[in-house]
């Protein structure tokens, strides 16, 4: 089999990534005059594990040096971004769920797997060929895969809106903790379902108390649930300082009162929590 590259550097990836895959194939790198990189597989007979080991890296090739140009150009001419950032931050997203192998991309594309449809794609075209032009393909064999691609794109835009929509909200909440009175001067957070306050002394808010709290701030701008125990007590109070006692830091509501109270909170192991822990009951 022949397979054609125009690019020296999709050569050099392919080469590579196949010889990772099967350090058997015996590849004979030449240039032809007319159609550029010529590769020759010599392997008997070519089998479908061979066949395979070409598609996959074939999809390697395309992953590592098209898949870019081809999300920029969609989200460009399909969805009419023009700013430099933006279009930046969606392709990072697109790419993600795209290619993300966590259970979070996984369940946005509603576990297809856009990558097993570009190895199909290759393997159609090499299966039975003597002669493979990767560009050839990559031009005029990419359409089911590009129509999923727009798709995946559109969810990468709403992913992109709603992150728009929360930094704003984050910002918001900064801006009037920042400008806001603090209550207390320190309060000791432990991370749970839902979180449980602590007084300088030791003794837990009760959600009574912490319901009286809220009713003296203007929550209802945020827009903050009744039931929101997690950040809208914190803003009710605007402490000049939070102690957080956590097993998890990268717990995304861990996060987001780091994003909104910054150098104000101290994290801390739960294990270091100094006082008798007890959770709200449910």
């Amino acid at each position: 089999m022949d397979i054609f590259f125009e690019s020296d550097k999709e050569v050099i990836c392919f080469c590579e990534h196949v010889f990772q895959q099967n350090k058997q194939i015996a590849v004979h790198w030449q240039v032809n005059e007319k159609w550029g990189n010529q590769l020759t597989i010599n392997y008997e007979p070519l089998n479908e594990i061979i066949f395979q080991s070409i598609a996959v890296s074939l999809v390697h090739v395309y992953i590592s040096n098209r898949l870019r140009s081809v999300i920029h150009e969609i989200i460009r001419d399909s969805y009419y971004f023009t700013d430099h950032h933006e279009i930046e931050k969606i392709y990072e997203l697109a790419e993600w769920i795209v290619t993300g192998v966590d259970e979070d991309s996984k369940m946005l594309r509603k576990h297809k797997h856009p990558v097993q449809l570009l190895r199909a794609i290759f393997l159609m075209h090499i299966r039975n060929a003597q002669t493979v032009h990767f560009d050839s393909i990559v031009q005029f064999g990419m359409k089911a895969f590009k129509k999923d691609l727009v798709h995946y794109i559109g969810l990468a835009i709403d992913e992109f809106k709603r992150e728009e929509e929360h930094q704003s909200f984050i910002n918001t909440l900064r801006e009037y903790v920042h400008t806001k009175e603090p209550m207390i001067p320190l309060i000791h957070v432990v991370e749970g379902s839902p979180f449980s306050y602590y007084s300088t002394v030791g003794r837990q808010l009760s959600k009574i108390e912490l319901r009286n709290i809220m009713k003296k701030a203007p929550l209802y701008l945020f827009g903050f649930p009744e039931d929101e125990w997690n950040l809208a007590p914190l803003i009710a109070m605007a402490p000049e300082k939070i102690n957080m006692y956590v097993d998890d830091p990268s717990n995304p509501k861990t996060q987001t009162i780091i994003n909104v109270f910054q150098e104000r909170v101290i994290l801390k192991s739960f294990k270091d929590f100094p006082y008798t822990y007890s959770s709200y009951e449910h």
